[in-house]
């Protein structure tokens, strides 16, 4: 199993103002705090990670906050909607936590047997609740507010909004080792059996939708698991020896990634498990400074003057 793809890794997403942002997650959905660093192309801007007490590979969802960004538009060529696991009997509680933070949400519903609740971010992030059919093991990050019998367990999947999903499938079947688990109308439901959690891929099949439009509240891009370098190299030659044009190996300090666009429009990453998020910080103090790739430190006091306040 360690030489396949293990899951979603991650998933990066666009918001607009920091503070607001990093309240929602943090405060209302009780997900940690993993790094507060900068965008590597960018460093001006903020790049905010969240996950679980280590940021486990399936539950980092990060952002690039730019604030006054316009808000973009979900559409095809992009992942739409992004599924958390949850406990079974956990919905009240949030329902009630969605309504004293005011945050939009439907009634709950199901698919694939499964009950699901979206609701929106800040930003208008489509976002969902799911209870897997199979219990979810995996120990969710506390809060004070927010305990394990009710809290956020990490990804269970990740829609994908496609004008046609055949070559997209290929990618997923051919070349990430997923299988085809069942279809519903336009949605297909593909799942490896690499991993326990995080193994869902949704691909919904829109042919007169619009194209989606970059910008706060929609997601840049969706990042599968490898379990180390050498796993992602092979990866590597495979997208390439299936006719698409990959990067090079990329070091992001806490992952090393590759990147391509599938044919369907959205940006994969392949990234690893090492070094992992604990190599600039304690592990009880994650999150807890503003932490700058290398090459930005001695800039910092510019780059702290610009970005904004979030105390």
């Amino acid at each position: 199993m360690e030489n396949n793809i293990l899951g979603l890794h991650h998933i990066t997403a666009i918001a607009g103002m920091a503070k607001k942002n990093l309240d929602f997650y943090t405060k209302v959905l009780g997900l940690r705090l993993l790094k507060k660093t900068v965008n590597f192309d960018d460093p001006g801007t903020y790049h905010l990670y969240y996950g679980d007490k280590k940021g486990s590979a399936g539950t980092i969802l990060t952002f690039f906050p730019y604030e006054g960004a316009r808000r973009g538009s979900a559409g095809t060529g992009m992942a739409t909607n992004i599924a958390y696991a949850v406990p079974a009997n956990s919905f009240d509680f949030w329902i009630n936590r969605f309504e004293k933070y005011n945050v939009i949400y439907n009634k709950p519903s199901e698919k694939f047997g499964e009950p699901y609740l979206t609701f929106l971010d800040p930003d208008g992030l489509k976002l969902e609740l799911v209870v897997p059919k199979n219990a979810d093991n995996r120990v969710p990050w506390e809060t004070d507010e927010i305990k394990a019998e009710v809290a956020i367990k990490g990804f269970h999947g990740v829609t994908l909004t496609l004008k046609d999903i055949a070559a997209t499938a290929a990618i997923l079947t051919d070349i990430f080792g997923y299988q085809l688990l069942e279809q519903s109308g336009n949605r297909y439901r593909y799942i490896t059996d690499a991993v326990d959690s995080a193994g869902i891929v949704d691909l919904v099949q829109l042919p007169n939708e619009a194209r989606g439009i970059g910008g706060a509240g929609t997601n840049h891009h969706i990042a599968f698991r490898v379990k180390n370098e050498d796993v992602l190299m092979q990866f590597q030659q495979k997208v390439a020896q299936a006719g698409h044009s990959i990067t090079q190996k990329i070091d992001r300090n806490y992952f090393y990634s590759l990147y391509f666009r599938e044919p369907g429009g959205v940006l994969f990453e392949i990234a690893t498990d090492n070094p992992g998020f604990g190599i600039d910080e304690p592990w009880d103090k994650l999150g807890s400074g503003l932490l700058l790739p290398p090459q930005y430190e001695p800039r910092r006091a510019q780059i702290e003057a610009v970005l904004p306040k979030l105390d």
